[in-house]
């Protein structure tokens, strides 16, 4: 019998220094034994049968690898390194089948873990590849499957199982470790052949990762992804790739993940070509990359596409040219053009198709972000370009790094549905609060979540609820976070009724949301309202909050008197209208309208739980940006004759592109001149509670804040070029 592949197989076998068996290379320890014999596919006749001992890096043998092998540190200390078994290898196999007169060979082994979780991952961290001939192997457990059907499933399958169901000697005392599996597996194989089975169809191992996009249309199966946590922020999808070395990752199956300020977080999923392949990357649990570990998670086709899909014509005929290196330029100028972009690379690093190997990000208006995405050929002009990393274009400096398919559909995916700034200047007018409110009363109509994991956000909530998530209300959830605007592991959801929220409690208390457990308790909305404004809610009762004002107060809010009112586009950041009822002034007392929220004077300093609005279905929380101010909304405010609107002295500034450690003392210098106080600044934060790299400064008049606009506009401050816009 012959192989379609080749007239030989080179059966293999292979212990580490830690777990055997189904366990082998989990654990991550280092390969201490080869042993291997060529198999005449034609004449059946077998060459030379040779056992190498490694000597491994870590010669720290576990228990279980000392009782079953038997072997010592004493005597690995005097083997080879790998590489060089390696090298022996080749030239014994080669040696072997010209006595055989045979030319070509397929390795064979048993099961998948010695070539895919052992040999590849252990070359690839030492630095040095692997010939060829460990790219394609047969999985003897498979083929004995496939010609013996009736025989156990493959993944119960052993040496000893299956040489048990061709009845053939099993006693594995009678020869060395290793010398038995391969004599045993040479058996197996003559058996096999005697039934005529051939061998059709090998294993393969990916050279190399292959980037491309994905689309939303496309179907991903759960089955086939997992998801990554804890990787270096500098990591590229080929150093995740390399991490999952000797594992088929599907195409463009490399996705990493975005924080809210569009930076790397840390996590990535990632999709593989089958379940099989997925099984063996959730072994790879707490492995490393460098010094660090990593984990790893089962996540869903629904999360991969959430982050890597696309459905922007522009970008899919950018990624549509294969084998691009990506990089990503941030911190472009506003005002940068691509004939500025292609002099700032230069002709050593010339863009694949000129202007169209260049992508700018937008918002939904059409103005620029300052990301760009570019597309080089080959590595070396990559190279090239990452070296200008930090050098200046106009009069700021510009960051390079690599990037990936994946990460330019999620950029381009989370500017296009929010819009950060306004594209109208919105007027500084009291907030209207939406028609819907929080709601109140005994009826247990609503559910506490506690314990969730710090990462999770409304999508995960939606998930971990499931069927129960269409008898949510509309804007029914609720996410708490602490002083420091960070989520407190808390979240509310109101119900549509009692009975649906004692039947969720029921079904998802202690239910798993990514590794946490998370607890479940019915509630009344006056309970919730009570944990909303700083009180406490627990075994013991309710504690009120210990201030009983219903506001929920801006941390460190400063920029406005008390008369004064905050903008729309900065009180949407609170969203305190859509949490607590209004707020009564002591101008205002009891005759000021339901409709009109102020916040405190800076005097009626708050402490109590900053609270995070996220709207439920169908709004998507990435959505929620900055809310301009509803129609009419001036009209009706100015028709409040009782309360009536004071106007803003002076003029309004807004300042983009500050460090992200910008402070108060910085402003000033900056506007060092225009008789600002410190209490004319108010610092903007995202919904992570962390600053979003704008400010909202009040001068004494227009004139000077005019004259401030076109003085300072541009106008370094720190490291970044400052843009300043007359709100």
């Amino acid at each position: 019998m012959t192989a379609s592949h080749s007239d030989s197989l080179v059966v293999l076998f292979g212990a580490t220094a830690g777990a055997y068996g189904a366990k082998l290379g989990s654990d991550e320890r280092e390969l201490i034994l080869l042993v291997w014999q060529v198999v005449d596919l034609h004449s059946k006749k077998v060459g030379t049968l040779h056992k190498s001992l490694v000597k491994a890096d870590n010669l720290d043998l576990s228990d279980q690898c000392r009782e079953v092998s038997g072997l010592t540190p004493e005597g690995l200390g005097k083997a080879e390194p790998l590489d060089r078994v390696l090298q022996q290898f080749s030239q014994l196999v080669s040696s072997d089948l010209k006595v055989l007169g045979r030319s070509s060979y397929t390795l064979c082994s048993d099961g998948q873990l010695l070539i895919r979780q052992v040999l590849h991952p252990e070359t690839s961290k030492k630095n040095f590849l692997l010939s060829d001939c460990f790219y394609t192997f047969y999985d003897l457990r498979k083929e004995f499957h496939t010609c013996y059907p009736s025989s156990a499933a493959v993944k119960d399958q052993t040496i000893k199982t299956m040489a048990e169901y061709l009845g053939l000697a099993t006693d594995e005392a009678e020869e060395d470790f290793g010398v038995w599996q391969v004599k045993t597996m040479v058996a197996i194989i003559f058996s096999m052949l005697s039934e005529d089975h051939v061998f059709t169809e090998p294993e393969t191992v990916k050279y190399k990762y292959e980037t491309g996009p994905c689309s939303k249309s496309e179907t991903v199966d759960s089955e086939t992804v997992i998801r990554a946590r804890g990787l270096p922020w500098q990591s590229s999808d080929q150093d995740i790739a390399r991490f999952f070395k000797g594992l088929n990752i599907a195409k463009g199956g490399v996705a990493l993940c975005l924080n809210s300020q569009g930076r790397r977080n840390g996590e990535a999923l990632v999709r593989f070509v089958n379940s099989e392949q997925r099984d063996l990357a959730l072994e790879r649990h707490k492995h490393h990359m460098g010094s660090r570990y990593i984990e790893v998670y089962k996540a869903t086709g629904e999360e991969f596409l959430k982050i890597a899909g696309g459905t922007s014509n522009e970008v899919a005929q950018f990624l549509s040219k294969e084998n691009q290196v990506i990089i990503r330029m941030r911190g472009l100028p506003f005002t940068a053009t691509q004939e500025d972009v292609l002099g700032f690379l230069g002709p050593e690093c010339p863009v694949t198709g000129g202007k169209e190997g260049l992508l700018f990000v937008k918002y939904p208006d059409g103005r620029p972000t300052g990301d760009a995405f570019v597309l080089f050929s080959c590595e070396e002009y990559a190279q090239n370009a990452l070296k200008k990393h930090k050098e200046i274009l106009g009069k700021r400096y510009i960051e390079l790094f690599r990037s990936t398919a994946a990460e330019v559909q999620q950029v381009l995916n989370r500017y296009m549905s929010t819009p950060l700034i306004p594209t109208l200047p919105t007027p500084i007018i009291p907030v209207i609060p939406p028609p819907y409110t929080i709601a109140t009363g005994s009826i247990r109509d609503c559910v506490r979540l506690r314990g969730l994991p710090y990462t999770a956000g409304i999508d995960d909530i939606l998930e971990f609820m499931g069927d129960a998530t269409g008898d949510i209300k509309p804007h029914g959830v609720h996410m708490v976070l602490n002083q420091q605007g960070r989520p407190s592991g808390d979240a509310f959801i109101q119900m549509k009724s009692a009975d649906k929220a004692f039947m969720v409690a029921q079904k998802c208390h202690k239910k798993m949301m990514k590794d946490r457990y998370v607890e479940v308790f019915q509630c009344s909305g006056e309970e919730m309202n009570f944990v909303l404004m700083g009180g406490t809610l627990n075994r013991s009762g309710l504690s009120p909050p210990p201030c009983k004002l219903p506001c929920l107060s801006p941390p460190a809010y400063a920029a406005f008197q008390t008369a004064a009112v905050i903008p729309a586009e900065a009180a949407a950041l609170y969203q305190p209208q859509a949490l607590l009822p209004t707020t009564r002034t002591p101008q205002a007392s009891a005759a000021a309208p339901p409709a009109v929220t102020y916040y405190p004077a800076q005097a009626a300093q708050l402490y109590m739980n900053y609270t995070a609005y996220y709207p439920s279905p169908p709004v998507s929380p990435t959505t929620v940006g900055y809310i301009a101010a509803p129609p009419g909304a001036v009209a009706a405010a100015a028709s409040a004759t009782h309360t009536p609107i004071l106007p803003q002295p002076g003029a309004l500034v807004r300042m983009q592109g500050l460090p992200y450690n910008t402070g108060m003392k910085e402003i000033l210098s900056f506007f060092q001149g225009y008789q600002l106080q410190a209490d004319s600044i108010l610092m903007l934060y995202n919904f992570s509670g962390q600053p979003s790299g704008e400010a909202l400064v009040t001068f004494p008049s227009l004139d000077l804040a005019k004259k401030a606009v076109a003085e300072r506009n541009g106008q370094l401050l720190g490291s970044r070029c400052v843009q300043l816009y007359l709100v």
